[in-house]
């Protein structure tokens, strides 16, 4: 629960994101997300070169599926640990992280792959009409990806903001021109600051439509 101390720093943030950045073209719900991903990361570039982008159900989607009491599946513990723990018993949205498994380690060096790539194949029961929210490993975004391709499953949203040089940014175009609803951003940048954020923003604007 945020003191109302810790309430007037946040207000004053948003204020300040606001202003410095003037117009821009997105939706309510979508500048909504924006503003989070800024305020978590003081990284203005996410409204502007490295734009977060959206595809057209994806809010809704995600909305929908949150207030069911999806699956909410990560890549990395970091994501983990930034999300609003009250939303998710609020909602009863179980969090999936299976990088540091036994199982996921083993599979992983068996197959020359990573854990982050083999910890989304060995989740796939529990991501049919879930939220992947992957901010760290671009080989977890493609991996997705190519579960999504080959029809073996078809999560609600992904989120796919992994940040990095190797693949980060190819993993994001791929992601823009794949059959299923998504939140990217553009470019090398992003991070679980950024996944959590779009997650916790996403709750924001679900208590707004179930209380208007």
């Amino acid at each position: 629960m945020i003191t109302q101390k810790g309430q007037s720093i946040e207000d004053k943030s948003m204020e300040i994101i606001e202003s410095e950045i003037g117009s821009h073209p997105y939706s309510q719900d979508e500048w909504t997300i924006v503003k989070r991903v800024i305020h978590s990361t003081a990284d203005f570039d996410f409204a502007r070169d490295n734009k977060i982008v959206f595809h057209k159900q994806a809010i809704k989607n995600a909305t929908n599926a949150l207030n069911k009491g999806c699956n909410i599946i990560v890549d990395v513990n970091g994501v983990v640990g930034l999300l609003n723990k009250d939303n998710l018993g609020k909602f009863g949205n179980n969090v999936i992280c299976n990088i540091s498994d036994d199982a996921v380690v083993a599979e992983a060096k068996r197959l020359n792959k990573t854990r982050a790539q083999t910890a989304m194949r060995m989740s796939v029961k529990e991501m049919d009409g879930a939220i992947v929210a992957i901010g760290n490993a671009p080989t977890a975004l493609q991996e997705v990806i190519q579960m999504v391709k080959e029809g073996i499953t078809r999560p609600a949203l992904v989120v796919g903001i992994p940040v990095g040089f190797v693949c980060a940014a190819e993993s994001k175009e791929e992601l823009r021109s794949a059959d299923i609803p998504y939140i990217t951003n553009l470019g090398r940048k992003g991070g679980s600051p950024c996944a959590s954020a779009i997650l916790n923003a996403l709750y924001i604007i679900l208590k707004q439509k179930l209380s208007s």
